[in-house]
């Protein structure tokens, strides 16, 4: 009778414990849940109503998800643009020390196949035929202000990761090399197709691809024309990981969880190598003048081509 007893003694004891440790574990739960909302209702919610900007903030690895939706043909356009400055303005309102953490920060695209194709030829096209050297150059600084922002981390302690799942072209490839990291589909391709109507890239390929690259790797990619496939760029060290079709956004979630533990060291790496290769705003936006110029010079034949590469472009958004 007392092996019995003593049996459910036990057996009580130790439902006890079980539901003591559920309670404790509810009541963490909970908790977290809570810190948690608190943390997204001191989020500006303006950051996730933009138009053309799909943003989601993952609570446990204090990630911003990012991806471009844009309502036309998947370039920078000027609603794209604005989003990018309100955007970056609402991530160094809300987010950094003593505000809602933010360790890391993605750029993908919702562009079925692309992840940017770059400028806006349609209104390159306007502005040329109209001589408007001053719109321009407005077009330029807008594009080189908001990489330049991105390329020193918004003066934020984080990372900020590029995810491409598609084509990544002339300007579109430009951003991407304002990012800290790089992950590419196997499928992904880059490329600076601005040589074909007469043109050069006028929003940092210059200026970035000769720090990483040296001048003459640079300016062989920029006047070759060439399409890079993902493992091209990444044998250069301009992409950092592959990924196989489909799998990159989970491959950037790889990265997030072994880079947490190291987070400090590699962000304040890449503060050492913007110290080592400033960039300075000023240089990228005399680059800019300069494509503005170049682009006044263009002829009508030369108009025709960037006419229909924006018309195959759209036809390929349009198809996918």
């Amino acid at each position: 009778m007392d092996r019995v007893e003593r049996q459910v003694d036990r057996s009580e004891t130790g439902i006890g414990e079980h539901m003591e440790e559920a309670t404790i574990g509810l009541s963490q739960m909970r908790e977290r849940l809570v810190e948690q909302s608190k943390r997204r209702l001191r989020i500006d919610p303006k950051l996730f109503e933009l138009r053309e900007l799909e943003t989601m903030y993952e609570d446990e690895s204090e990630t911003l998800w990012t991806y471009m939706r844009p309502s036309g043909r998947p370039s920078f356009t000027p609603p794209m643009l604005n989003d990018f400055n309100d955007w970056q303005r609402l991530i160094r309102a809300n987010f950094g020390p003593n505000k809602v953490p933010l360790r890391f920060l993605v750029l993908g695209s919702r562009a079925p196949g692309v992840f940017c194709f770059g400028g806006d030829l349609e209104l390159f096209q306007s502005l040329i035929r109209a001589n408007n050297r001053e719109g321009l150059v407005d077009y330029g600084y807008a594009c080189v202000e908001i990489l330049h922002r991105n390329h020193l981390s918004l003066d934020l302690p984080m990372l900020t990761i590029g995810l491409v799942e598609g084509a990544a072209l002339g300007g579109g490839f430009e951003a991407l090399l304002s990012f800290d990291h790089i992950i590419a589909e196997r499928d992904a391709t880059f490329g600076l197709p601005e040589v074909l109507f007469g043109l050069f890239p006028g929003m940092g390929a210059h200026a970035i691809l000769s720090r990483k690259l040296g001048s003459a790797m640079a300016e062989r990619i920029i006047v070759s024309n060439e399409t890079y496939t993902a493992q091209q760029m990444y044998d250069l060290g301009i992409v950092h990981r592959i990924a196989e079709p489909g799998e990159g956004r989970a491959a950037v979630q790889d990265f997030i969880a072994k880079s947490a533990r190291r987070h400090a060291g590699l962000v304040n790496a890449r503060r050492a190598m913007r110290l080592s290769q400033p960039l300075p705003l000023e240089e990228l936006k005399r680059i800019t003048e300069l494509w503005a110029d170049a682009a006044l010079q263009l002829r009508e034949q030369d108009l025709k081509v960037m006419s229909r590469l924006a018309n195959a472009q759209a036809k390929l958004a349009n198809a996918a």
